[in-house]
């Protein structure tokens, strides 16, 4: 029952942190698109707490900005975001909690297999909502977009997603300072 509301708890603030980090990049897409901050609260949800809070808080979070801040536009922004999110939430938190050992390659290893698959979601979710539209998307475009204007979003998550668990995991191990001896 503690795990559940600790895992309750911990889901509800990634979903605020994700709500609320894209407003450091002052709301500016581009800005947005290259830093990637709803990316992190998701995946450190997704390896936290489970799949299912991962893939629970990616799917709500574009939806809940949209109508709160107005961005990303509800549609189609917020639909191929919040499949893009859910996808990195599942895919990291499913294989992690696979994982046999949690040690730092399983955890990249997690962290590069989710990065990838959301992209793909990203790709074709965007193509099937532009195409809906009598839009194209294109490869290269999905190269460009997925790819080189997110490059230091995902150069910042290959570094303080794996730092961040990192730093928890040592705090979980650490004796706490009110224990009795």
């Amino acid at each position: 029952m503690k795990s559940n509301l600790r895992r309750l708890i911990l889901a509800a603030l990634f979903l605020a942190l994700g709500i609320v980090l894209p407003t450091l990049t002052g709301q500016i897409k581009e800005i947005g698109d290259s830093l990637l901050p709803m990316h992190f609260p998701v995946m450190l949800c997704g390896l936290l707490c489970g799949a299912p809070y991962g893939l629970t808080v990616g799917l709500c979070m574009p939806f809940v900005r949209a109508l709160t801040f107005g961005m990303p536009p509800l549609y189609p922004n917020a639909v191929w975001i919040a499949l893009e999110l859910a996808t990195y939430g599942l895919v990291i938190g499913f294989l992690y909690a696979r994982s046999k050992k949690k040690t730092l390659p399983r955890l990249y290893l997690c962290l590069v297999c989710s990065m990838i698959l959301g992209r793909i979601v990203w790709g074709i979710s965007k193509a099937i909502l532009l195409g809906a539209n009598g839009r194209v998307f294109t490869v290269n475009a999905f190269i460009v977009g997925g790819v080189l204007d997110a490059l230091p979003g995902i150069i910042l998550q290959l570094v303080l997603i794996p730092l961040m668990m990192k730093i928890l995991q040592k705090m979980q191990k650490a004796p706490s300072a009110t224990k009795k001896v």
